[in-house]
């Protein structure tokens, strides 16, 4: 039986996965191996108690972290705002909260790459390496794609302040008494 829909002599195939996708699990699992590991290591070493109050004192800082973090973005936004532009760029205020978040879960490999995401020079290199690969990423996304509409709306973005509002010409004016009619698209 025929549908008229052209055939491929190739068999279907699944699309390729990408090696995030393939290798993260892995990954995943190998990171908790490691963690559970370094803290048996530690608990041998010092104690289970020591490992209980380090685990509860990185739960702690992540917390006042991301307190302070958020903070700073919401004052950052509050000031921009205020001066009728738009925030600041930079992952500054993002990176403290991936820091924070990273103390926040349990284990030492984590508050470790925490505690590195809090020291300004290594933010900013972090910071640079994930605009870089997201601005090459923008660049050779392909047409119609998510990142191409993403790259089409920064590059035509329109300069100026935007005001909120609706234009009212003289001859659409109702009379006193009636109401604006609805807008029609």
């Amino acid at each position: 039986m025929t549908t008229g829909a052209p055939t491929s002599p190739h068999p279907t195939t699944r699309p390729r996965r990408s090696r995030l996708r393939r290798y993260l699990p892995l990954g995943v699992a190998g990171w908790l191996v490691l963690e559970i590991w370094l803290l048996t290591l530690v608990a041998g070493a010092a104690g289970g108690f020591a490992v209980f109050l380090l685990l509860v004192a990185g739960f702690v800082a992540g917390s006042v972290v991301i307190k302070r973090a958020g903070r700073r973005a919401f004052q950052s936004l509050n000031e921009a705002l205020q001066r009728g532009g738009s925030p600041e760029r930079g992952g500054g205020n993002g990176l403290m909260m991936l820091g924070g978040l990273l103390l926040m879960i349990p284990g030492l490999v984590s508050d470790v790459a925490g505690l590195l995401l809090l020291v300004p020079p290594v933010q900013k290199a972090v910071s640079r390496y994930a605009e870089n690969a997201l601005d090459k990423r923008l660049r050779t996304a392909a047409p119609g794609s998510f990142g191409d509409a993403f790259q089409q709306a920064r590059i035509h973005r329109p300069d100026g302040k935007v005001v909120q509002g609706e234009v009212i010409r003289e001859d659409d004016r109702p009379e006193p008494g009636e109401q604006y009619p609805p807008l029609t698209r």
